[in-house]
C-alpha cells in the first residue's frame, strides 16, 4: 500500500483490512504536516478531539523480578547495578489510600503493577482484593502482573477487573535483543487468555530502544492487527535507567516519537492511545504535538512504577493552556 499526501482535492485512502509493516512505514514517511492531518481526521471521527483520559499507576510490588528485560531496573539480575530494592506486596489500606487520592485528582482508571514473571495463586488472591477496593471507589481497575497461568485470567475477570496490561514491547524481529527469559509469543498467549475471559486489554510498546523505524512500524502493525486491537495502547518513550543494558541508548528524535503516536492513531482508530513512560522528559510543546497526533490518554501523577512522571498540577495547567478536558 502506498500512502500519498492528503489534500482537499484527494479522497481519503481506504483503510486496509490488515496493516502491513510496509504500509505503516509509508505513513511514517509522509511529510509531517500530512501525517498530522491524517491522524487528526481519524481522531476526530472516533473521539472528542479535546478530551484526554487520566490513569494513575501504582507499583504494588517493586523489584526482585526474575526476568531480564533490558529496559527495566526491577530485574533481580541487576540489583547491584541499578540499586533497586525489593519491596513486599503493599497492604490493602495503602492501595485504598492511593486509589482514593488518584480519584480525587481526576483519574478515572487505577492501574496496579507487580514485578513478577507471573503471579502465584496466593499473591493473586491478595491482588484481587485490591481490584475490589478500586472498583468500590467507582474507578476502572487495571493490572499488570506478568504472564498469567491457567485459570488466572478467569479469576481476575470474575473479580471485576476491567483491563489487563501486558505490552509486547517491540517488533517481533527485535524482541530477543531486549528480553531473553521469555518469548514475545508467551505475552501474546497471556493476552489471548485475557480476551477469552472477557476483559479488555491494554497493550503497547516501548520505542527508542535502538530499534529502526521499520521495527517501530512492525510493532504498530502487530498491535493494529490484533482482533480486535487493544482498547488501550500505551506508547512508552524509553527512559534510560543507569545500570540497565539500555542506559546509553541515544534519545529518539522527538518528531519520530510524534510520528509513532500518529501511526498508532491512524491504524487503531477506536483505541485510547496513551502517553506513558518518558513524559517527564517531554516539553509541553512536544506533549501538545502528541495530543494533536491523536494521543488521548496519559498516566497522571508524579510516579510510574520506578520512574518520575509530571506532577498532577503541571498536567492540569497544561490541559488548561490547551483547552483539554479530562474524560
Amino acid at each position: 500500500m502506498t500512502v500519498t499526501p492528503i489534500t482537499s482535492a484527494q479522497p481519503r485512502p481506504a483503510t486496509p483490512a490488515q496493516w502491513t509493516t510496509e504500509a505503516i512505514e509509508a505513513l511514517f514517511a509522509l511529510p509531517f504536516a500530512d501525517l498530522m492531518f491524517r491522524a487528526q481526521e481519524v481522531h476526530r471521527a472516533h473521539h472528542d478531539a479535546n478530551a484526554v483520559q487520566l490513569s494513575t499507576l501504582l507499583s504494588v510490588k517493586t523489584g526482585g523480578c526474575s526476568e531480564d528485560c533490558g529496559y527495566c531496573s526491577q530485574s533481580a539480575r541487576r540489583e547491584k547495578e541499578t540499586g533497586q530494592e525489593r519491596g513486599k506486596l503493599l497492604e490493602l489500606e495503602e492501595v485504598r489510600i492511593a486509589a482514593r487520592a488518584a480519584k480525587e485528582k481526576g483519574a478515572s482508571r487505577f492501574c496496579m503493577g507487580a514485578a513478577w514473571r507471573g503471579p502465584k495463586e496466593g499473591d493473586l488472591d491478595r491482588v484481587i482484593e485490591m481490584v475490589r477496593v478500586v472498583k468500590d471507589l467507582g474507578m476502572e481497575a487495571c493490572l499488570t502482573l506478568g504472564l498469567l497461568g491457567p485459570g488466572q485470567a478467569e479469576k481476575l475477570a470474575a473479580a471485576g477487573l476491567d483491563y489487563y496490561n501486558h505490552n509486547i514491547d517491540t517488533g517481533a524481529e527485535f524482541y530477543d535483543r531486549i528480553i531473553t527469559t521469555h518469548s514475545q509469543q508467551s505475552r501474546v498467549d497471556t493476552l489471548t487468555s485475557v480476551r477469552q475471559a472477557g476483559m479488555k486489554i491494554c497493550c503497547g510498546g516501548i520505542i527508542g530502544m535502538g530499534e529502526t523505524r521499520r521495527i517501530r512500524a512492525s510493532l504498530i502493525a502487530q498491535l493494529a492487527n490484533m482482533n480486535p486491537p487493544p482498547e488501550s495502547v500505551p506508547i512508552n518513550n524509553l527512559v534510560p535507567i543507569p545500570g540497565t543494558p539500555l542506559q546509553d541508548v541515544q534519545p529518539l528524535d522527538p518528531f519520530e516519537f510524534v510520528r509513532t503516536i500518529a501511526a498508532a492513531r491512524i491504524t487503531m482508530p477506536a483505541s485510547l492511545v496513551r502517553l506513558s513512560a518518558g513524559r517527564e522528559q517531554m516539553s509541553d510543546e512536544l506533549q501538545a504535538l502528541c495530543f494533536l497526533a491523536g494521543a488521548n490518554s496519559i498516566f497522571y501523577g508524579d510516579r510510574l512504577l520506578t520512574t518520575d512522571n509530571p506532577d498532577a498540577d503541571h498536567d492540569t495547567a497544561l490541559f488548561q493552556r490547551l483547552g483539554i478536558q479530562p474524560l
